[in-house]
Parts: C-alpha cells; structure tokens; sequence
C-alpha cells in the first residue's frame, strides 16, 4: 500500500479506537508506531515512542505547564477567587444580572492566575453559586455564568491551551500568552453584555436590584484584588518586556502566589498536597496527550497527507478564509465529543500545515483555534466545564446545558471579530 492509503487508514483507526474507549494518548502513540512500522521498518517505529516521551517531558517549554497549574492551586489556596467574587460583585451589583457580571468578571480576574478552565469553574461554582442561589437567581443562568466564566481560563493567560498549541507547532510560548490577553478582556465584556440582556428580556431570571453599595465601599474592596493583579504584572509584564521566559514567569508566579497563601496562613499540608497531586495529573496527562500527537505527527509526515492535503487546499479557487471558517467549523463539531486539548493534538498535525499554507499568521491562528477550543468546554455532550460544576452545584445537567448555551453564541461574535480587525490578537504581542 501507499503511503498516503496507510495515512489514512490510520486517521480512521484513531477515531475508531477513541469511539471503543481507548485513552486518546494511548490511541495516538499506538497508530503511530504501527504506522511508522508500515511505512518504514520496526526498526524505526520502536525507538519512537520511548525518545518522543523523553524529548518532550525534558523539552524547556514543557516545564511551564505545572508552573502554571500550581499558580492556580495556591490562588484558590489563599482565598483569592472568594475575594475577586466579593469585590467585583460590589462594583457590578448595579447591573442586572449583577452577580452573574461579577461572576464572569471574577473568573476572568482569576484566569489571570490559573490555566484550568475546570479548576475556575469548580472554584466559582462552591463560592458564586450558593450566592446567586440565596438571591433567587434561575438556576440555569447561575450554572451558565459560571460555565461561561470558567471557559476564560483557556484564553487568559497563563494559558495551558495556548502552551500545548506552542508546544504543538514550535511557536513562541511567551508572544501567543500575550496574544490572548485582549481577546480574553473582550471575551469577558461580551459575557457581561449577555448576561445584563437575558435579564433585561426576562426579568425572572434574576432579582431586581435593591442594595446600594456605597463608593466606600467599593473603593475599599479593591484591597482584595492586589495581589491577583501584582503577580498578573509580574508574570506578564516580564514575559511582554522579555525580561525573563515563560517557565521562568511560573517559577515566580507560584513562588508569589505561595508566599501571599502563608502570609495569610491559609496553606496547610492537605491543601498543598492536594495542589501538588492535581499538578502531577494534570501535568502527566498533558505529557502523554503531546507525546502521543507527535508520535502521531511522525506517521502523518511519513504518509505525506500534511504535504498533499495543504498543497491541494492552496490550490483550491476559493478566498482562504472559506477554508478557515469550515476548519473552525470542524472545531466546533468535534468540541461536543472531544476536549479541548485532545482535540487540538488530534487536529493540529493535520489543519496547521494547511493554514501555514494558506498563509495566516500562526499566532493569530492560535488565538482563534484556543477560542474556538473553548467552546467545547460548554457545549453537550463533553462539555467539562459543564460536568465540573453539576458536580460542585448538584444542579440536574439538562438544566446547566441550557444555562450555557446562550454563552455560546458570545465565542463566535469575538472570534468573527478577531478575524475582521486581527490586530486584536496581534497588537500586543507585535510590540514585544
């Protein structure tokens, strides 16, 4: 058989083997050695597998990953994202929906310090829901918020989708966080606009406002959030001005975010093994997930479907952009079955040569491709994001799946808008 028929065979052995259950690292690595053992020789395929997990559990990038993770698990640790939902709900409490603005507002302030989306989206559903369930707020528009904010922590950075991209297709780690920051903060006000307009068109969603909160009182709320924004500039601002790497920007995140959790005496042993042990697990299956793909990427090259697939797109007489909206529309479809950094290891050796192709800039790509990721995270039937919080809120599913579906549209609104005006994504990391 040809290369290009074993390539094939292959792509539809994956999907095959994850629709019987098997693990999506296990899968990859598996077709990938058999394919590479088919193309070439069992002499070539067996060493892949073994060098591939050392060279990308010892490759630099890779090391930002629990970095970043573990800033999230000393954050929540501290009390952090309690304080965030307590001053934002001060401030935005005028708004209808007001819990819920502060809600998404929250979850924004506090991706700027994890990269889990599910760890936002557990975190603000035992803290803002059973506040927004004591002022009578529709259950579905509580879960939904919280849903919708959690999906921040896959675009604000750090950013463990925008990691795994870079680490994907060796692009610049440091300018695709950056890249993320003004389309989160977008993100984050569209949100709000939702929310402040499903109530305004049905006000039984929520209560009507009746506290007032004084400007003192605002003014003084604000000493919650120093420390969110103090580590966020740091972090950032380092990686923006290059003053020091990403890994070395998690090194001093967590170091921080450590030092104000004992400061305040919130850290105990059983909250600090438990950050440590939900790093090792995240961290591992990240491992395994970027393994298995580029084992996979190994075949895919030998079968030369990249090569031929991108040429015979380029070739094509139709605008690129048509191409883009139907890979995104791929994205999309697989988001209800598949998570989102599985999807991307699944999609990227494939859809990435095809968009270098076509031309586009890779970090605008990126930052399109994480929103459209994010998507998944509240769309049925996979959405993690959705399973988090029923299992923080015990809210029936059904419910909480029609409390996000109205965050879905907001996504395609700021992606549609990242596409027409690019400098929104590019702005800031082409003045790096």
């Amino acid at each position: 058989m040809s290369p290009i028929v074993i390539g094939i065979i292959g792509v539809i052995a994956v999907f095959l083997l994850l629709f019987l259950g098997m693990p999506i690292a296990l899968a990859l690595i598996l077709v990938g050695v058999v394919g590479i053992w088919q193309i070439a020789s069992l002499g070539a395929a067996l060493p892949v597998t073994a060098r591939t997990i050392f060279e990308v559990a010892s490759h630099y990038p890779y090391m930002v990953i629990p970095l970043f993770i573990i800033m999230g698990s000393f954050a929540a640790s501290s009390g952090m994202i309690g304080t965030l939902y307590n001053t934002f709900e001060k401030w935005l409490r005028w708004l209808p929906g007001g819990l819920g603005a502060a809600t998404i507002a929250a979850c924004g302030a506090f991706s700027a310090v994890s990269g889990s989306s599910v760890a936002t989206s557990a975190a603000m559903g035992t803290i803002a829901y059973p506040e927004m369930e004591r002022y009578n707020y529709a259950s579905r528009l509580s879960t939904g918020t919280i849903a919708a904010g959690g999906t921040l922590g896959f675009l604000i950075p750090p950013s463990i989708g925008f990691v795994v991209y870079g680490m994907l297709t060796e692009q610049s780690i440091g300018r695709l966080l950056i890249a993320g920051i003004l389309p989160g903060i977008v993100l984050a006000a569209v949100f709000i606009g939702i929310v402040v307009l499903m109530v305004l068109r049905n006000p039984s969603l929520a209560p009507p406002v009746t506290e007032k909160v004084s400007w003192k009182e605002r003014i003084y709320s604000l000493a919650g959030v120093w420390e969110i924004l103090a580590v966020f500039i740091v972090v950032m601002g380092g990686i923006y001005r290059g003053w020091f790497s990403p890994n070395e920007a998690g090194a001093i995140g967590a170091t921080l975010l450590l030092l104000v959790a004992l400061v305040k005496r919130k850290l105990n042993l059983s909250n600090l093994f438990t950050a440590l042990r939900e790093t090792v697990k995240v961290a591992t299956m990240v491992l395994f997930l970027v393994s298995g793909a580029t084992v996979f990427t190994y075949f895919l090259a030998l079968s030369t479907i990249p090569t031929v697939l991108a040429r015979s797109v380029a070739e094509l007489d139709v605008s690129g952009y048509v191409i883009l909206i139907i890979i995104l529309l791929v994205f999309l479809l697989l988001g209800m079955f598949i998570d989102a950094v599985s999807m991307m290891v699944l999609t990227l050796p494939v859809v990435f040569p095809v968009i270098m192709e076509l031309g586009f800039d890779p970090i605008f790509f990126g930052v399109i491709c994480v929103m459209m990721m994010q998507v998944g995270l509240i769309t049925p039937p996979m959405g993690l994001n959705l399973y988090t919080i029923a299992g923080t809120t015990r809210v029936e599913l059904d419910e909480i799946f029609i409390g996000a579906l109205p965050f879905v549209i907001p996504v395609f609104i700021v992606v549609a808008l990242v596409i027409i005006f690019p400098e929104i994504a590019l702005y800031l990391p082409r003045m790096m």
